[in-house]
């Protein structure tokens, strides 16, 4: 094995096989950092964090097989401490070696928190590598000695990879396009036609995809290590259930196994690598979504993994009165203690490395308010661990994405703390869906979104680019679901349909599910076409789910998280069906780059063009009367000045059932041109950059349920079509 492919965590590894681990290998007193495992030219440093440890056993396997390790070191106090770390240096070593640690102390404390277990086998926290190809999840909850059944970590040398110049793409957020996927179920389908489905190697065989769409960057779901083994229950149909979208992390250095061709060569980072790199050749940056506020060791009945076994009482949110139990904010039976010094150092650290070793562009924290609480779980006004990200001088051009919220009641999307945080906008996601779904009395809270919802960003002196603007994610319907279903159809999960959100602003268009109706399944294309045409004449920063642009559905499951199955991969059989809507999507990103009135990221402030409009003018029906006041009102039209040369636009959504006329602004020697028309069918619904059609007279019939975006364009001899 190369060093090259001495990277990444290893599953069913019976090709990984370290060089024989040298049983008089010369043990010296090592460095206390970095911690990890650092080889060098001469061996590897080992180094480890516990506090209250009393005694550290590092454990050296010749072979990831192994039932018992070759060699265990115990590390002399005097010679391999140095205050809190735990630290030797093995000559000899090298990248590929297994290891592993056992770990003794305090037990379960009352006072102290402590849960040292000198019977199970423990994961180095750094690892850049880990091994489940013996691990069971049972022996390391029950009181037993687990060597035979653990996982074991394996030391990496990073160093030999060809990244040939590239580096992160830092594209401006006011010019990013977001696309949220899952690495796996993008191409795990049988329909993806790819060679290697539900892997990083095929996400890179879907590129031409997503070029052709106009994105600017991949939000991957969790590919950090997690426990995908790990059975939830069984469904209604007896199939057991398991963690499918990863959002249960146990390593956070690591690429997660299953993503890889070939575990069995352990070639895990370098084809994370190569799926970077051909990412940003392509333009597209990579975003990973982190989940920093709990781990897949759970609560006081959860297995001893890592964090647990070495330092529970700094990395865990315990009950102050009784430290034997874990708070949980998060829903997952535990909640990582985020601003414990040695916690957030191990968060940066982390985030460091991915950028600094992977080319990594971007970060999208789970549950990221989780992060804000102190050791006794209130909310702090300055987390050291949010502004240590924030002031990172290594992310310090990175993205930095927040979900503003957590399981526990935090909810901070007007007020997170720090200025470079973007947030999901929950509220944009709301009063979208309702709006288009013919909801009235909605129109300032849409101007409000729109404008780039200066009410929750604007007080923080903030941007638009603050808000990530979304209207479905990961989390709760597909973009088809939204209008083919009233309600969340979740039995297959298991919860007896209890799960997932149950209000979703949505609305069938008549039918519960699939329909044969042709009028209904315009409508509902329609509906789809309107949502992505105000999401891209939105400022802020738009992110659209994988399998949007091609009506992908998971039969009304709102909540995926637990269907390693068809209900939540991709079906690219629909995308040879929906070939216009890709081109509406694609559309409407070209129309994104083409008119930066769309995508400033300053908030509108009145001032004027060259032509004396103002940067924005709202209307209903008639010009300058919006209706803010009109409870009944569903129209919203407005008009946005172009600086320096660039054309005005007008926009106008009606999302009343009935077809109205709208007034349209006088600008002399500049008449309106159809640009988009979500009413009328591909390929008219949106038309390229030189081939709008000009407007006749001083109105436009907006059909009912439809956006219209039309362009002010020089009028050269009246000549234009």
């Amino acid at each position: 094995m190369t060093m090259s492919q001495a990277a990444g965590h290893v599953e069913g590894a019976t090709g990984v096989k370290a060089a024989p681990t040298p049983r008089t290998a010369k043990v010296t007193a090592g460095r206390p950092q970095p911690l990890g495992a650092a080889p060098d030219s001469a061996g590897v440093n080992f180094s480890v964090f516990s506090e209250h440890a009393t005694r550290v056993d590092l454990l050296l396997f010749d072979h990831c097989e192994d039932p018992q390790p070759s060699r265990v070191i115990t590390l002399d106090p005097e010679q391999h401490r140095s205050r809190h770390f735990w630290h030797c240096h093995v000559a000899g070593l090298r990248a590929g070696q297994v290891y592993a640690y056992r770990m003794d102390g305090p037990g379960h404390t009352r006072e102290l928190g402590t849960r040292f277990n000198h019977r199970k086998v423990l994961l180095d926290p750094y690892a850049q590598a880990n091994i489940n190809s013996r691990w069971d999840r049972v022996r390391a909850v029950g009181p037993e000695d687990n060597v035979e059944t653990c996982m074991r970590s394996m030391v990496v040398d990073l160093c030999s990879y060809d990244w040939q110049d590239d580096r992160p793409l830092r594209v401006p957020l006011a010019e990013s396009v977001i696309y949220e996927m899952h690495v796996r179920g993008l191409t795990a389908s049988p329909t993806s036609g790819v060679d290697h489905p539900g892997t990083f190697s095929a996400v890179v065989e879907k590129i031409p995809h997503l070029v052709s769409l106009g994105v600017t960057a991949v939000e991957l779901l969790p590919v950090f290590d997690f426990d995908e083994r790990q059975v939830l229950r069984n469904g209604p149909d007896g199939r057991p259930l398991h963690n499918y979208w990863g959002y249960n992390p146990f390593a956070f250095f690591a690429p997660h196994t299953a993503y890889c061709t070939s575990p069995h060569l352990a070639t895990h980072i370098t084809e994370f690598r190569d799926m970077v790199k051909a990412l940003h050749r392509a333009g597209i940056e990579v975003i990973l979504d982190v989940v920093f506020n709990h781990t897949s060791e759970g609560n006081e009945h959860g297995p001893m993994i890592s964090f647990r076994g070495q330092a529970n009482e700094a990395y865990y949110h315990l009950w102050p009165q009784d430290r034997r139990h874990y708070m949980d904010f998060t829903g997952y039976g535990n909640a990582v203690n985020a601003n414990h010094p040695v916690t957030a150092k191990f968060i940066i650290e982390c985030l460091e490395y991915w950028v600094r070793e992977h080319h990594v562009d971007g970060f999208r924290f789970d549950l990221a308010s989780e992060l804000s609480r102190g050791s006794e779980g209130y909310e702090m006004d300055s987390p050291p661990v949010l502004w240590g990200i924030e002031l990172s001088e290594t992310l310090a051009e990175t993205k930095i994405i927040a979900e503003p919220w957590n399981g526990g009641g935090l909810y901070q999307v007007g007020h997170f703390p720090g200025k470079r945080w973007a947030r999901w906008n929950g509220p944009y996601r709301d009063d979208v869906r309702r709006f288009v779904r013919g909801d009235a009395g909605l129109v300032g809270a849409v101007a409000c979104r729109i404008s780039g919802s200066q009410d929750l960003f604007g007080p923080q002196e903030e941007l638009p680019t603050n808000s990530i603007n979304f209207i479905t994610s990961h989390d709760g319907f597909t973009l088809n679901d939204l209008v083919s279903y009233d309600h969340k159809h979740n039995h297959g999960n298991g919860e007896s349909d209890a799960d997932g959100s149950h209000e979703n602003y949505s609305w069938n268009c008549g039918v519960e599910g699939p329909s044969g109706s042709e009028e209904i399944e315009e409508l509902r294309l329609r509906q789809i076409r309107n949502m992505l045409a105000i999401l891209m004449l939105s400022r802020g920063v738009p992110m659209i789910l994988a399998g949007d642009e091609f009506r992908n559905s998971q039969g009304g499951n709102n909540n995926g998280y637990c269907q390693d199955n068809q209900i939540s991969w991709l079906d690219w059989e629909q995308a040879a069906l929906h070939t216009g809507l890709q081109r509406f999507v694609a559309g409407m990103t070209e129309l994104r780059r083409q008119f930066p009135a769309v995508r400033e990221p300053q908030f509108f402030s009145g001032r004027r063009s060259e032509r004396g409009l103002p940067d924005v003018a709202w209307h209903g029906t008639r010009l300058e009367q919006p209706g803010w006041e009109d409870t009944q009102a569903r129209v919203l039209s407005f008009t946005l000045a172009g600086f320096q040369g660039e054309p005005d636009l007008h926009v106008i959504l009606n999302m009343y059932h009935l077809g109205l006329d709208f007034e349209l602004p006088s600008i002399p020697g500049r008449p309106w041109a159809r640009r988009v028309d979500t009413a009328r069918p591909s390929p008219d619904d949106v038309l390229p950059a030189g081939s709008e059609k000009r407007v006749q007279g001083g109105t436009y019939h907006a059909q009912g349920r439809s956006v219209v975006v039309l362009a002010s364009l020089p009028d050269i001899g009246g000549k234009h079509p």
